[in-house]
């Protein structure tokens, strides 16, 4: 007696399931990468080598190693900083905020001063740096 089998291969290859499978993975990605954004100032550096030139502005917020803050030449306390940033916008109609910062300032009040800033509808930051030698 002579059984017939069903073992014969493929001639077409079925497409479906891998359709559903890159469609699974597809969403997956989807939904968690809104998850990874992340939060903060987001600012472009310069290189090392090829350190861009900042535009003269009135804008200026310079702070020492002893966490004195300057706006302009004048020294500022940080509760006063959102007043004379906000006078000095609708003098000046700009919007970008030049941060120049010694190395060893606390991140903290840098953060300060870009959330006044914020606060008084400026919404570009750039923090200025030096040009690095390398040997």
């Amino acid at each position: 007696m002579k059984f017939e089998t069903n073992n014969k291969p493929l001639s077409i290859f079925a497409y479906s399931s891998l359709t559903d499978i890159v469609m699974l993975l597809l969403i997956f990605f989807l939904l968690t990468s809104q998850f990874v954004i992340q939060t903060g100032v987001k600012i472009k550096l310069p290189s090392a080598k090829n350190n861009e030139q900042v535009a003269p502005a009135k804008l200026i917020v310079t702070i020492t190693e002893g966490n004195q803050i300057f706006l302009g030449d004048e020294e500022i306390s940080i509760e006063r900083i959102a007043g004379r940033l906000d006078m000095l916008k609708r003098q000046t109609n700009e919007s970008n905020l030049i941060i120049r910062a010694d190395k060893s300032v606390n991140i903290d009040l840098i953060i300060k001063i870009i959330d006044a800033a914020k606060g008084v509808g400026i919404d570009k930051f750039t923090i200025e740096t030096e040009k690095a030698e390398y040997e």
